[in-house]
């Protein structure tokens, strides 16, 4: 019987995973093979059929494409690195390695290689969560949004989680101030439209319907990030003479706050709310050019 040591999964999954763990290599025999029996340390076969998917998978879509690609590869040579379970009564529920998991499936293949680890729920999520950041090809807002879920679910502070996932925490902190756009840039960046970089300069501006122009302007005249940084200083400086409607203080209700607020992101736009007696008022957005206006009438079905 030989003893080998399994290497480190990587600096942040090593801190809460025991690298320690022997894994036992025994040499093949010729009669025919007993059915492996599954134990915590060891890496076992284990029937796809019962693998429970992880709750705390911080990834909701996956290219079917490329899940086709490797299902092809499992096919010719067998899946290579093992999923990561931990044992749920008569189950397993996965860890780690959901990509691999489906792809297997696809594959058809009835058993599957796994690591067996003993992990409670805070555990399972932090494991997770830094699988996916550290290998996974994550959008930016499906980094934030891990992120944020260390922090909040996980009770840890920025400088914590910057070690969980090997960044520094002006890193996360970048990443996290994206969740604090408006819905219809974050739905940008999550779909490529615009870059982490343009992001960063857009947050160079506090106002929500200034980011909203900005990102207008972003997708409408295909600005550079350099072009975009430009925009936003022009805004600031200009920004420095006070806004006559806010001067006055108007009061506007959190209702009324909160719906323009949500026709500013859809129509990414300014667009203002005026209020009047009895419940009366107006709703106005404005436009920058006629491609502006079109755009504005396309989404209100014109």
């Amino acid at each position: 019987m030989t003893q080998i040591r399994k290497t480190g999964l990587g600096k942040g999954l090593s801190a809460l995973l025991d690298d320690s763990e022997v894994v036992q290599m025994a040499a093949p025999k010729a009669q025919s093979p007993v059915h492996e029996v599954a134990s915590p340390g060891n890496i076992s076969h284990i029937k796809v059929s019962q693998v429970e998917v992880n709750p705390f998978q911080p990834r909701t879509e996956f290219d079917q494409a490329a899940l086709q690609e490797l299902s092809e590869s499992i096919k010719l040579q067998g899946l290579i690195q093992p999923i990561t379970v931990r044992k749920v009564g008569a189950n397993y529920q996965l860890i780690s390695g959901e990509r691999r998991l489906r792809a297997s499936k696809l594959a058809g293949i009835d058993e599957i290689p796994a690591y067996i680890r003993t992990a409670n729920d805070q555990q399972m999520l932090e494991m997770a969560l830094i699988e996916n950041i550290q290998r996974e090809n994550l959008n930016a807002i499906e980094v934030a949004l891990s992120f944020q879920r260390m922090i909040d679910e996980c009770n840890l502070k920025q400088e914590e989680l910057g070690d969980r996932v090997s960044k520094n925490r002006s890193t996360v902190t970048n990443y996290l101030r994206l969740l604090k756009l408006p819905p219809v840039i974050q739905a940008a960046i999550r779909d490529n439209e615009i870059s982490m970089g343009h992001a960063k300069a857009i947050l160079g501006v506090d106002d929500i319907d200034k980011q909203l122009y900005v990102y207008q302007e972003v997708v409408s005249k295909g600005l550079s990030v350099r072009k975009t940084e430009e925009l936003v200083r022009l805004i600031q400086q200009s920004g420095k003479r006070t806004d006559p409607a806010k001067a006055k203080g108007e009061a506007i209700s959190f209702q009324y706050q909160k719906i323009q607020d949500d026709l500013a992101s859809k129509f990414a736009t300014q667009v203002k709310l005026k209020l009047q007696p009895k419940g009366k008022g107006s709703i106005e957005i404005p436009f920058v050019s006629e491609d502006d206006l079109s755009r504005i009438l396309e989404l209100l079905d014109w």
